[in-house]
């Protein structure tokens, strides 16, 4: 049994040849996600539909992972315009909307993230605690 376990999925990946998640026992941690529009293969143009897109790939990628949203424990998003937050923070409430049971989350200014992005996240879970 290999003690790393590479996470692909065929909606969100990247074009190198790099996983979107890797999993050691019950921690599992991501790539770089962002608003990747899977209709179209391209980021999606606004930063609300990059939100959202970046965290329906953020529950899948946990998920092909074994685990749920609930054992994500740390977030760390890059934004091009960290006083944009108004769309990030409708996405964070919507997947954890109980103000005692949130993982912590470090929003840092990027000077650009290439592509059209505005907006990226990494992740940590642990699985199963």
């Amino acid at each position: 049994m290999a003690k790393r376990t590479s996470i692909y999925l065929d909606a969100f990946g990247h074009a190198n040849p790099i996983p979107v998640a890797c999993r050691v026992g019950n921690i599992l941690t991501s790539g770089i996600v962002y608003g990747l529009d899977p209709a179209t293969g391209k980021v999606a143009p606004t930063l609300e539909e990059q939100c959202a897109f970046m965290f329906k790939h953020m529950r899948a990628i946990v998920e092909a992972g074994g685990g749920t949203v609930d054992d994500i424990v740390k977030v760390t998003v890059w934004m091009v315009d960290r006083s944009q937050r108004a769309p990030l923070n409708a996405e964070w409430l919507a997947m954890f909307p109980h103000a005692e049971d949130r993982p912590a989350r470090q929003a840092i200014q990027a000077e650009a993230l290439g592509a059209g992005m505005l907006i990226q996240l990494d992740f940590l879970a642990v699985i199963g605690a």
